[in-house]
Parts: structure tokens; sequence; C-alpha cells
């Protein structure tokens, strides 16, 4: 059972913002594999699906950003998946460009207090994250200001691209190890990633 997490706050207010681009992840995975992310459970909205063939949740905490690790540490107690393979991450990344992705297998919270809070719960900084780009803070902005501001439209539009790729390397993630999702989609933009495809 894997369980794939896109970290956000919740209402309306905070919808299409920088910080909730694992929230938008979640929604165009559940669109494209037909799973309804309605249920309230875990301190999440969750949705039960098949990705790749195997069973998944896909999940949006509701603790708001920074206490998503409570959500994450309930999901994973009550349906027993293994931390290091089959949880997977998905959150905003400043260090990244617009349309960016990294994927990581373990490695600190980068300054993301979505992330520490994860670690801070599990104990350990050992599970698949997918970090998608949505650009530098830049100088004299205040950093809450900046994560919790829209896109312009030209970054909105890489952004938009690199949700349908993160949603590709988690099918690739789940059905070939993340080792083989990192070769393709580390550093790639969409049409990066489309050039190295069979």
């Amino acid at each position: 059972m894997y369980i794939i997490v896109g970290l956000g706050n919740p209402g309306r207010e905070y919808a299409g913002t920088r910080h909730n681009v694992g929230f938008d992840m979640i929604d165009r995975l559940a669109a494209q594999e037909n799973i309804g992310v309605l249920e309230k459970k875990h301190k999440a909205v969750i949705g039960k699906g098949v990705v790749s063939g195997q069973k998944c949740i896909l999940a949006k905490p509701q603790t708001f950003m920074n206490l998503s690790g409570e959500s994450i540490r309930e999901l994973l107690g009550y349906y027993k998946a293994d931390v290091s393979s089959q949880l997977i991450v998905i959150s905003d990344d400043i260090s990244l460009e617009p349309g960016q992705l990294r994927i990581r297998k373990k490695g600190s919270a980068g300054g993301h207090n979505g992330l520490k809070n994860i670690i801070a719960n599990l104990g350990h900084d050992g599970f698949i994250r997918v970090k998608l780009g949505v650009g530098e803070k830049p100088r004299g902005w205040d950093l809450v200001d900046y994560v919790l501001g829209r896109f312009s439209p030209k970054d909105r539009q890489a952004v938009d691209e690199a949700i349908d790729l993160a949603a590709d390397a988690v099918r690739m993630i789940i059905a070939e190890g993340p080792d083989a999702a990192m070769n393709r989609y580390n550093g790639a933009k969409r049409r990066d990633a489309e050039d190295v495809k069979p």
C-alpha cells in the first residue's frame, strides 16, 4: 500500500499558492487515475485507488503545512505502510526554478516546515519525496509572503507542466523504483523529460 501525500494548506485562500503545489499534484493524479479524494480521515482528505498496478492512498493533510507530519504518522500507522519505500511526499521547493523536479530518497528538510514536521514525527528523514520548484524568493521579500503568494502566468504554466511530470514520476517510482525516477526526472522540465523517453 503506497501512501502518496501532497503538502499544502487547507482553505480557499491558499488555493493556487506556491506552498500548495503538493495539493495541486494530488488533484491532478487523482483526476488522471479516476480517484475521488473526498474522505476525511487521519487529519487529511484521502482517496483510495490503484496507481501503476498498486493500491494507493492519495492524501492532502488538513493540519496546515507546519503540522503535516501528524497526519502522515496516522496514515502510516493505520495502513502499515513501509516508510522508506511506500511513502511518497510531494512538496514545493524554493531552491529549484519554477517547473523543475527533484526526487530524493532521504535528506534534510532544507528549511521546509512541512518536511521538518514530517521528519520530527517519523524520527528520521528516510522517505521518498518529490520536490516541485517554485522559484527562489526575491531579495527583500518575506519568505512566508512569498510561499503563500501566487505565480506569475509564465511560472504558473511551467509549474502546471511540472505537476503533470511529477504525476508521471510518482507512477515510475511505484512501477520501477525511485532510482529509475531520479535518473529520468531529476532537474528535468516537461520538454527535457519527454526528450529522454524511449
